[in-house]
């Protein structure tokens, strides 16, 4: 049985399918997924981020209580060496395993709680993911 929180909290800078998807609880492209709670997504461009530094959205993410999700890499160093914001889910993606990334993704938010994924750096490949718990 999936841990998954009704409704997950998410910052993200992605303009794309993804952030739609993400807004109907679908991360696939082949049509919806009955009996998913769609999740509450902002963009940093709606908040008045979209020239910030990561870590301005890092501390934004906090202070909202939301996830991250990116493509930018640099997180991972602003996470775990400089021990700022809460959950990140990095998707290592390139045009040819979009939709292999985004099936992953929908497992993970799947198998993990909001409490889970807002302690974790996780990194989400086609086919698979690394979950590595946050410091307090």
């Amino acid at each position: 049985m999936p841990r998954r929180s009704l409704r997950l909290k998410i910052l993200t800078s992605l303009l794309s399918r993804l952030e739609v998807s993400l807004r109907s609880g679908c991360l696939c492209d082949h049509g919806s997924i009955p009996d998913r709670t769609w999740h509450d997504v902002t963009r940093v461009v709606d908040v008045g981020l979209s020239r910030a530094s990561d870590e301005e959205i890092l501390r934004e993410a906090q202070a909202s209580e939301r996830l991250v999700v990116t493509r930018d890499r640099d997180f991972g160093s602003l996470v775990f060496v400089r021990n700022l914001g809460r959950g990140v889910l990095y998707l290592r993606i390139l045009p040819s395993t979009q939709n292999a990334v985004h099936n992953e993704l929908e497992r993970v938010l799947s198998n993990y709680s909001e409490e889970e994924l807002s302690k974790a750096f996780v990194v989400i490949e086609p086919g698979g993911h690394r979950f590595r718990r946050l410091s307090s």
